[in-house]
């Protein structure tokens, strides 16, 4: 995954200390079908995600994600979720406190393929058919797939 240059410069005064960033999950869905990417770095089936750049609507990040990684132009409809990811330790030890907002987002054109290098495979696929899906991202598709539903969120309770 290319780190972003406004993260490597952060990098250069902190180390691997932990960051917080701001990632987003788009959720893209055509017809009964989920867009789904195989990552490169990893062989793990997700949907796309991506850093917020700098300044950048979150929304407009999911959809750019979407282009950069998967060549498909999307609406993005609503927030699903909003989650704290636990913190990642990357090999060459920087630590990362991702913000995952998800998006359900709807295909609106273009063929899905590997744009950026990011990702081996990328295509729309049935759920049904999918067996090698993580479960943490089996749940985000699924408060994505309620076209109305609020978006789900934890904590927010008065503390004493």
């Amino acid at each position: 995954m290319a780190t972003p240059e406004f993260v490597l410069a952060l990098r250069e005064h902190i180390g691997t200390a932990p960051l917080a960033l701001v990632g987003t999950t788009a959720i893209v869905f055509r017809d009964e079908k989920v867009l789904l990417g195989k990552r490169a770095d990893n062989g793990a089936w997700q949907p796309i995600a991506g850093i917020v750049e700098p300044g950048e609507e979150p929304a407009d990040a999911a959809a750019r994600e979407c282009l950069e990684e998967a060549g498909i132009v999307v609406s993005v409809d609503r927030l699903a979720l909003v989650q704290q990811l636990p913190r990642i330790t990357y090999g060459n030890g920087d630590q990362v406190d991702y913000l995952d907002l998800v998006f359900r987002c709807s295909w609106v054109s273009g063929v899905p393929h590997p744009a950026d290098g990011e990702l081996t495979e990328v295509d729309f696929y049935d759920l049904a058919a999918m067996g090698d899906i993580d479960q943490a991202q089996v749940r985000k598709i699924a408060l994505a797939m309620a076209e109305d539903d609020p978006a789900h969120f934890r904590g927010g309770r008065v503390r004493r």
